[in-house]
């Protein structure tokens, strides 16, 4: 490489010139970026419409896709806190959580809600999405202190009747058919044809007729082995009972009688466990089969007698109807 000669203050100063020649290409590369204008392009922005949002949010609901339509109602809470479709849209969360089968979420969500709005339209619907939640899990006596707080909180008479017909409905589900009937005659005067009442009532008095088991018959028939589960119409169970019950007694006996005794004491103990399990079993068939026939009445009315009630009416109605329909 060739060295540069370059004059400074009388003195001479010598550089590479390929460092130089770097230098200079860096330097103009910066003014460049410098000088050089810089563009933004903006991006497309997606514009989040009230109306629009809700609806997306109400035709996952009505084509029964509830957990999607619980993230797009949400959504829309989140993004238009003012507005005043968001009441109806924290209830809408509350019945997809129903519809979905998801009860837990759907109390917690029913609850928040009486909790935000507790002299909203929808207030009253969601004391019965709660029992109705409690009802599906099987836990009756909740359900039950829900409606009876409904019935204190209820504005007006319809709603009260409301509250004692589903409250009916829930002591059959226990089996507790005086309770049920005292809730059904706390029903108004003027709204017992609106339920049916007189016609319900008398199917209600056909559980007489049903046929049941005594678990304690069933028990002393066990004493034979497979009479108590041929006393509740079990026939394969009672022939199994039977069989595996007189083979074990036959086999000890045949045991101490051939003096192996050791061997004797193993089957008794054995059919000890059988016959004692016998017992048990035909007590049980018995508490199973009134069960059955009880669920099976209840079926029956409710295909046959039950009205379906709901609080509704218009988005924007200040008013609380009861729209009923009755199954056939």
């Amino acid at each position: 490489m060739i060295p540069w000669k370059i004059m400074i203050s009388g003195g001479t100063v010598s550089a590479d010139a390929t460092i130089l020649r770097t230098g200079w290409l860096v330097a103009a590369f910066a003014i460049c970026i410098c000088l050089f204008p810089v563009y933004s392009y903006p991006s497309s922005a997606v514009l989040l419409d009230p109306d629009r949002q809700f609806q997306f949010a109400e035709q996952y609901f009505h084509k029964g896709e509830y957990y999607r339509a619980i993230g797009e109602y949400e959504r829309f809470i989140h993004f238009f806190p003012e507005s005043e479709e968001v009441e109806l849209a924290r209830h809408r969360i509350g019945s997809a959580y129903l519809r979905g089968e998801r009860y837990e979420e759907a109390i917690e969500a029913f609850r928040d809600f009486t909790e935000k709005y507790p002299t909203s339209r929808y207030t009253l619907e969601s004391y019965l999405g709660v029992s109705q939640a409690y009802v599906k899990l099987r836990r009756y006596d909740a359900a039950i202190i829900n409606l009876e707080n409904l019935i204190t909180i209820a504005p007006n008479q319809d709603v009260k009747d409301e509250a004692y017909y589903q409250c009916g409905w829930v002591y059959l589900e226990k089996g507790l058919w005086d309770n049920a009937q005292v809730c059904f005659n706390k029903i108004s005067p003027q709204n017992r044809e609106k339920y049916k009442l007189e016609q319900f009532l008398q199917e209600l008095d056909k559980k007489t007729q049903l046929k049941r088991k005594n678990p304690a018959a069933a028990g002393l028939f066990a004493i034979v082995p497979g009479a108590g589960h041929l006393y509740c119409e079990r026939y394969r169970d009672a022939l199994v009972s039977f069989l595996v019950n007189g083979a074990l007694i036959f086999a000890a006996y045949e045991a101490f009688d051939h003096d192996q005794n050791a061997l004797g004491v193993i089957v008794t103990l054995f059919e000890v466990g059988f016959y004692s399990g016998n017992i048990y079993s035909a007590v049980n068939s018995a508490h199973k089969y009134n069960r059955h026939e009880r669920n099976r009445f209840l079926r029956y009315l409710e295909e046959h007698s039950r009205i379906k009630i709901s609080l509704a009416g218009p988005r924007h109605d200040t008013t609380v109807l009861l729209s009923y329909q009755m199954s056939f």
